[in-house]
C-alpha cells in the first residue's frame, strides 16, 4: 500500500533536490526513499524505475527552466532578448546543477508523460521566436539554435567543473560571448549551395 501523501510529483521533486545536492548520477531509488522516509518498494507505486524517475526530473527541470526564460525574455527583442535568455539559462544551471544535467542527458521518457509536459515544446517556441527576431528562417534557424545551445551549455559545463582557471572573470567572458553571438546573429552568413541538408 502506498504511503499517504506520497505521489509521483513528490518523489520527483525529492529526487530533483537530491540531484542538485549530490549530482544526477548519484541519485538512486534507495537514496530517494531514505530522503522521503519510506521503503524503496514504496516508490515503485509512483515511478517505474530509476530511468523513469530521471526522465521525470528532466521534464520537471525543462518546465522550470523554460518558465524562467519566458519570464526573463517577456517584452524583450533583439540583443535584450538574447541576453535575458542566456542569463536565465546560465542562472538555472548554476542554481540547479542536478536538474540541469537531467535536461542535457539522453534519457528514455515515457511518451505519454512527455506529451503532457509543456517545457520542452515551449523551449523550442521561445528559442525560435527569439531567433526569428534576427530575421532567420530555416535552415539557418536550426543552425543558430544549435550554436546557442552549444555555447550556453559548453560555457556552464566548463564553469561547473572549474575549468576557467585564467584570472579574467568568467562573467566578463560571458558578456563578451553574448556580444559576439549578437553580432553573428545580426550578420548571419548566407547558406552555401550544395551544403549537406
Amino acid at each position: 500500500m502506498a504511503r499517504a501523501g506520497l505521489t509521483a510529483e513528490r518523489v520527483t521533486i525529492a529526487a530533483a533536490e537530491l540531484a542538485d545536492e549530490v549530482g544526477l548520477d548519484q541519485v538512486t531509488m534507495a537514496r530517494v526513499a531514505r530522503r522521503l522516509g519510506v521503503k524503496d518498494a514504496s516508490l515503485y507505486t509512483h515511478v517505474r524505475n530509476l530511468e523513469d524517475l530521471r526522465g521525470r526530473i528532466a521534464l520537471l527541470a525543462a518546465d522550470e527552466k523554460t518558465l524562467r526564460i519566458a519570464e526573463a525574455t517577456a517584452g524583450c527583442a533583439g540583443k535584450d532578448a538574447l541576453v535575458a535568455f542566456a542569463n536565465a539559462w546560465r542562472e538555472y544551471a548554476h542554481r540547479h546543477p542536478g536538474r540541469y544535467a537531467a535536461t542535457q542527458t539522453p534519457i528514455q521518457i515515457d511518451p505519454e508523460l512527455a506529451a503532457q509536459a509543456p517545457g520542452p515544446r515551449r523551449a523550442i517556441e521561445l528559442t525560435y521566436g527569439m531567433l526569428r527576431g534576427y530575421g532567420l528562417a530555416e535552415p539557418d534557424l536550426t543552425d543558430a539554435v544549435r550554436l546557442l545551445r552549444s555555447t550556453f551549455h559548453g560555457f556552464v559545463a566548463l564553469e561547473a567543473t572549474g575549468s576557467f582557471a585564467h584570472k579574467r572573470s568568467p562573467q566578463h567572458s560571458w558578456v563578451r560571448a553574448l556580444d559576439a553571438l549578437h553580432t553573428l546573429l545580426e550578420h548571419w552568413p548566407p547558406s552555401r549551395e550544395g551544403e549537406p541538408s
